[in-house]
């Protein structure tokens, strides 16, 4: 495509891409009304067995142990999946009992307590946690950790040392890339929404299809080369949400957000390819790994190649860069269950894990998979986004084995009218705001 000017004709610059989203499709998988014992299964003997081999480097002195194994006074390593108990934490069954709780939530988003304990489990039993060494407000259930300590004489193991999996190892980033070009994020666009403002959108869609006058943007658009929407695309009014029948008229105000949303992606995928991701809100299934939106509902924007409706999460390679992300519920849920100083500890916590989505199926809903866990991150991205966040952060990590990760949070769109752009040559981020001065 190219981009007019009266100055100069700018041509969009041009990237390979592929998918990588097959580990996230639900296909052939059938629900038999099978438990979650067996994603946790899948996930501790995955992660034991990397643990495992880290164990010799870590504490090449110390035996590794069974927790059926533990001897009172003898130091050893223990593998397992972490499980936090939380005093303040909802429970189902609390709406049913005679006698509920009246503790009163210090944070109404936070059910953390300063008696939250940690417990490790594995196929042969559970030990309760002690010691400084394992913070409970950093850890969530489903964490799979090796811990070094011993056995104490009430029962507990004494944790001295925590051996986390750590980044996992990554792809080489391609040094060769010699001219700019970006990937433009953004997320919770909340069409439909009360305060959502078309004029919002429409300056974000002349500035990626260069529909601008100034010739210095002219430039900065054409060097947009892949787009993706990170969830939360629309907001439906919730008052048409009942559960029954709907008239006519309603079923049309149900569909307006939709339609808004496809003029809006149709404008946008005749000049760069764009990537849709499910969120929260969306018309997609609730529990992850969230399946693509159906593109029958972008009648005018699926007929296009470059449009392409993906899961959520969301993992692919633009010039042989990898990126992965989600639209914000793993983050969210963090948030809920532990404490961090700001939502990139979070982030940074999950590629330090190895997992997208630790809290899942505990307290964040997931497919019931029986022989695998698709979330845990076996290839080390090096753009990790996170969508629908309150604002704007970014931040490099850099890994013991020469990785480097971008991780970023995207904030709102409809609230803060920033997008994200990062440069594939340099993994270097900034926002490009688009705010309405009246």
């Amino acid at each position: 495509m190219e981009i007019d000017s009266e100055k100069k004709t700018h041509e969009r610059k041009q990237s390979d891409y592929t998918c990588l989203d097959e580990g996230f499709e639900i296909q052939k998988e059938m629900y038999r009304g099978q438990q979650y014992s067996q994603i946790y299964f899948a996930r501790l003997h995955l992660m034991r067995t990397l643990l495992y081999s880290l164990a010799p480097t870590w504490k090449p002195h110390l035996p590794v142990c069974k927790v059926l194994g533990l001897e009172e006074g003898k130091e050893c390593i223990i593998v397992g999946t972490l499980f936090k108990h939380m005093k303040l934490k909802p429970c189902v069954l609390d709406e049913y009992s005679k006698e509920r709780s009246v503790t009163p939530l210090v944070k109404p988003h936070n059910f953390m307590h300063p008696d939250d304990t940690l417990i490790l489990e594995d196929e042969s039993g559970r030990v309760k946690l002690g010691g400084s060494a394992l913070s409970p407000p950093v850890y969530v259930t489903g964490v799979v950790v090796a811990l070094h300590g011993k056995e104490t004489s009430a029962g507990e193991f004494f944790v001295e040392d925590v051996l986390e999996a750590g980044l996992p190892p990554q792809i080489e980033r391609p040094f060769n890339l010699k001219e700019d070009k970006y990937v433009l994020l953004v997320s919770g666009l909340s069409i439909g929404s009360s305060s959502s403002n078309p004029l919002l959108f429409q300056l974000l869609v002349d500035h990626i299809t260069g529909h601008v006058s100034d010739d210095e943007e002219l430039g900065l658009a054409a060097q947009i080369v892949h787009v993706v929407i990170a969830g939360n695309s629309v907001e439906f009014p919730r008052k048409l949400l009942t559960g029954q029948n709907m008239a006519s008229k309603d079923q049309s105000t149900l569909y307006e957000p939709i339609k808004e949303l496809d003029i809006m992606l149709n404008q946008i995928a005749a000049g760069v390819s764009v990537d849709i991701m499910p969120g929260l809100n969306d018309p997609a299934n609730f529990a992850l790994p969230q399946q693509p939106l159906n593109r029958c509902l972008f009648p005018g924007s699926a007929p296009y190649n470059t449009f392409r409706s993906c899961t959520n999460p969301h993992s692919f390679d633009v010039d042989n860069i990898r990126f992965l992300g989600t639209s914000g519920q793993n983050i969210d849920d963090l948030d809920k269950y532990s404490e961090a100083e700001s939502k990139l500890d979070f982030v940074e916590r999950t590629l330090m894990w190895r997992h997208l989505a630790p809290t899942a199926p505990n307290t964040l809903g997931c497919y019931p998979f029986t022989d695998r866990d698709p979330f845990l991150i076996e290839t080390c991205p090096h753009v990790y986004f996170v969508g629908n966040q309150d604002k704007y952060d970014s931040r490099l990590v850099k890994g013991s084995e020469g990785q480097q990760v971008r991780l970023i949070c995207i904030p709102k769109f409809c609230e803060t009218g920033v997008a994200v752009a990062v440069n594939l040559r340099n993994l270097e981020c900034h926002t490009r705001s688009f705010n309405i001065q009246l």
